[in-house]
């Protein structure tokens, strides 16, 4: 048998809380990859540094060639070299001016040109809070690049004796053409770098080469990412904060439901209700109102089934006591017409109790024949036809006459087990004719209306006592027709038409015929069963 839990922290609250920040986990992640945002900024970076070379490039051509004569045309290395730093001085570029040959004449990186004796390298910066965080992200695009990236980037060398056959983009710019190109160094830092041709008079005198770290993207992605954090901390914090919430407002009182449950099944003295959650205009609050209507029900079959019981007990124990005592006598009586007078009682009892056996046999596996059972759609008009056809057949052709009286333009078709219903209505009439006196007459009608199948049975005697019109509803109701031989009937059939009623959604009522003058001229049952709309 499982046990409830008992612990703080029940398993639907830590599984709301899962599937709460699962789901922002991957929604952080998503958007602190910001991959599309990255590329947008290189490809801006790229253009920036493009317009700058071409700018650069017309400046040297103009500026740093050695003679006005076109056929001249070369490159002037220390005017060159000084154009270059100068051109660069107030950028974080770092540019290389190679000759129409390929050969490096001027390095923005070295104040004396290229292999010159001073290198100039920009200081790190100072070491801030984030670079934790830094770091993280950082593993994260290496692992991210791992899963998703196509294809890995070029590896960015540099040799000590640079030339213009060692770039791409600088063949390029030399053969006229500019072009770009994106490089990733031994430890994964992004390198950019534009080549276009230094030209005078239409005439290629070299090729520019600027090029530079994504420092600057790096840090704009950062910044991006540092605020997305942020948020994301709220966010955090927010939906665990609403996770619990909603935990406690679902986890709580399914738990106390669960709770008032068990103590509902182990206590016997009715002291624990299920809590009362019918405020709550939510799927819980329904089940908080079935589950109190289910423990009321439960209830009530609890105490219906202790009178069954005790009901039983009664009806059984009374032919016992009159065989037993039959029994007894006929040991000491030897006169034989007392002996024979005693034997008929004796079989009367044990028919009296078969009957209340298999009354009680029938009624007590209803409820369960009733919820197990199939409905059909069934015609009440054709049922009452044939039950009369077979009750005049069969009965007693002395006693009474039936007339039947059937609406013939109305659709007498209910949803239900017509085995049962047929069971109604043969008590009905059984009981009718019971109470009828010989020649008398039992009418039998059945109608349509306002949307319920109406059918009525109703007899001659002498009517029900007054204020008993519910009482003969009830289980071993005992008031019979005079002249009747006591224990013929088990006081079962009504209180069983009337539990098949019910469990066909319809209502039974009994009440008095009566003359204009109020005299009671007979007793009249009338059930009332849903129509079938199908």
């Amino acid at each position: 048998m499982r046990r409830l839990r008992t612990g703080h922290v029940s398993p639907l609250t830590l599984r709301i809380l899962a599937v709460n920040l699962i789901a922002l986990g991957f929604l952080f992640a998503g958007m602190t990859y910001l991959d599309e945002y990255r590329r947008g900024l290189v490809n801006a970076q790229l253009a920036r540094l493009e317009g700058d070379a071409k700018v650069f490039a017309a400046a040297i051509g103009e500026s740093a060639s050695g003679t006005e004569s076109v056929a001249q045309n070369e490159l002037v290395p220390l005017l060159a070299q000084q154009m270059v730093r100068r051109l660069v001085e107030a950028s974080n570029v770092r540019a290389r001016l190679f000759d129409d040959t390929g050969a490096l004449i001027a390095d923005s990186l070295y104040l004396l040109g290229p292999g010159g004796l001073v290198e100039v390298k920009p200081l790190p910066p100072p070491k801030a809070s984030s670079q934790t965080v830094q770091g993280w992200l950082a593993r994260y695009d290496r692992i991210v690049d791992l899963i998703w990236r196509p294809k890995d980037l070029p590896l960015y060398i540099e040799t000590g004796e640079q030339s213009g056959g060692g770039y791409s983009e600088v063949a390029s710019a030399l053969a006229g053409t500019a072009e770009s190109r994106l490089r990733r160094t031994t430890n994964g830092a992004l390198v950019l770098s534009v080549a276009t041709p230094v030209q005078r008079y239409k005439e290629v005198l070299g090729a520019l080469m600027l090029s530079k770290g994504a420092a600057d993207i790096d840090a704009a992605v950062l910044k991006v990412r540092l605020d997305l954090v942020k948020w994301f901390l709220v966010a955090f914090a927010v939906t665990v904060l609403l996770s619990l919430y909603l935990a406690g407002t679902i986890a709580r009182p399914i738990g106390r439901l669960a709770q008032a449950a068990k103590l509902v099944r182990r206590d016997r003295g009715r002291r624990h209700l299920i809590p009362d959650f019918g405020d709550r205009l939510d799927e819980i609050g329904d089940l908080a109102i079935e589950l109190r209507e289910m423990t009321e029900a439960l209830w009530d079959r609890i105490d219906a089934i202790e009178q069954f019981a005790l009901d039983v007990a009664h009806e059984i124990k009374n032919p016992l006591s009159s065989l037993r005592s039959a029994v007894e006598t006929a040991a000491r009586v030897s006169d034989p017409s007392q002996r024979e007078r005693l034997m008929s009682i004796i079989l009367q009892d044990v028919g009296r109790l078969d009957r209340l056996i298999s009354d009680i046999s029938n009624a007590s596996r209803l409820d369960a024949e009733l919820s197990r059972a199939t409905s059909e759609p069934v015609d009440i008009g054709r049922m009452m036809e044939a039950i009369v056809e077979v009750t005049e057949t069969t009965a007693d052709q002395r006693k009474n006459t039936l007339a039947l009286n059937v609406d013939a333009d109305s659709r007498l078709i209910v949803n239900g087990l017509e085995d049962r219903l047929v069971q109604v209505f043969r008590n009905l009439i059984a009981n009718a004719m019971s109470f009828t006196p010989e020649g008398g007459v039992i009418e039998l009608s059945a109608r349509r209306e306002n949307g319920m199948v109406v059918a009525e049975v109703a007899d001659s005697g002498p009517g029900i006592p007054e204020g008993r019109e519910k009482d003969i509803f009830t289980r071993f109701y005992s008031e019979r027709p005079k002249g009747e031989t006591f224990g013929v009937h088990s006081g079962l059939g009504l209180s069983i038409s009337k539990q098949i009623v019910d469990a066909h959604g319809g209502t039974i009522v009994a009440q008095n015929r009566r003359e204009p003058d109020g005299t009671v001229i007979g007793a009249r049952f009338i059930v009332r069963l849903p129509a079938f709309s199908g």
